[in-house]
């Protein structure tokens, strides 16, 4: 709207390729603004990817550590018991549930945060169609002589 007050503020040019001209700077500030809007709005979504794609392989790791902790118990003890085993096991299914405890949530949370911008990204450009069809309209009508406001 700034780019088209200061386009406007003597008069809607009359010249044809003014009103081009103003037409492709209204459009150009229309995409850059929507550009900025959505990079604003999808500042947080990569930490959230991140979380959702590394977390079950952190809880992996944490697996892995707890069953090699149960291993070196058996052969430290010599003995197979369920007392030697059961602490590796434990931190071992303690570590994969805090893995999916991020990843599920973090997962999630992307996919409603991802398809809610892509939704508002396709409304910014539909109203950014539409502005431009009734810029054109007006841009037109002054042409002709009508002077009738879209």
């Amino acid at each position: 709207m700034d780019e088209w007050q200061a386009g406007v503020v003597g008069g809607v040019p009359s010249k044809e390729s003014l009103q081009a001209s103003l037409r492709q700077r209204v459009e150009r500030a229309m995409s850059v603004t929507i550009g900025r809007e959505m990079d604003t709005l999808e500042r947080g979504m990569t930490f959230l990817a991140s979380v959702g794609s590394t977390a079950p392989f952190i809880g992996l790791f944490g697996t892995v550590w707890g069953i090699m902790n149960s291993f070196s118990s058996i052969a430290a003890t010599n003995n197979t018991s369920l007392a030697v085993v059961a602490p590796g096991i434990a931190e071992a299914l303690f570590a994969t549930a805090l893995g999916l405890v991020a990843a599920i949530p973090g997962v999630l949370a992307y996919n409603v945060f991802s398809t809610g911008l892509n939704r508002y990204a396709s409304r910014l450009e539909a109203f950014t169609d539409e502005f431009t069809a009734i810029l054109s309209r007006h841009l037109d009508n002054q042409d002709n002589g009508t002077r009738k406001v879209a």
